[in-house]
C-alpha cells in the first residue's frame, strides 16, 4: 500500500475532491465535495444516510478510523466514477473496497456507494462508526457488536 502523503493516491488515481477529503480526514472537505441532496449508500451502513450534513458527519468520522488509506485505481464513465482502494484499521488490519460516486452537473456528488471488505472488519468498522456518529445521525444506521 502505497500513495503520496498529500492525496493518499497511485499513479493510477486522479486526485480529487473525495481522496483530498480522505487525506484532510476533514468533515467540512467532504461537505465541499458533497451536492445538498447526498446520497452515501455503503456496506457499512444498514440504511442510506442522506443529506449534506449528515454525510459529511458520516465520512468525517469515517476517514479518522482509518489509520492508512491508498486509492488504488479508477475508472470514469460519464457522471459515475469506481475508485478501488486499501486501508488499515484497528491495529493495522487490512481492509479492502470500491467507491462508487456519481456526481451532478456542476461535478458535486450526489450519490456515494461504499462497499468494503472482509466481513469481520467491516463489522467492526461499522460499529466504530456508529459508536462515533451514531448519536449524530441515528445509531439504527449502524451494526451494533
Amino acid at each position: 500500500m502505497s500513495g503520496t502523503a498529500e492525496t493518499n493516491t497511485t499513479d493510477e488515481v486522479e486526485a480529487q475532491p473525495w481522496t483530498k477529503a480522505f487525506a484532510a480526514k476533514s468533515a467540512e472537505a467532504f461537505a465541499a465535495a458533497f451536492a445538498e441532496d447526498v446520497v452515501l449508500e455503503a456496506s457499512a451502513l444498514r440504511s442510506p444516510v442522506e443529506g449534506r450534513d449528515n454525510v459529511k458527519q458520516v465520512m468525517g468520522a469515517a476517514s479518522g478510523i482509518y489509520e492508512a488509506l491508498v486509492f488504488t485505481y479508477e475508472i470514469t464513465d460519464g457522471s459515475r466514477t469506481c475508485i478501488e482502494w486499501e486501508a488499515k484499521a484497528f491495529g493495522g488490519k487490512e481492509l479492502r473496497g470500491s467507491t462508487i460516486l456519481t456526481v451532478d452537473e456542476d461535478g458535486k456528488i450526489v450519490r456515494a456507494v461504499i462497499q468494503h471488505r472482509p466481513l469481520d472488519n467491516l463489522l467492526a468498522f461499522s460499529n466504530e462508526l456508529g459508536n462515533r456518529v451514531g448519536g449524530a445521525v441515528g445509531r439504527d444506521h449502524f451494526y451494533r457488536a
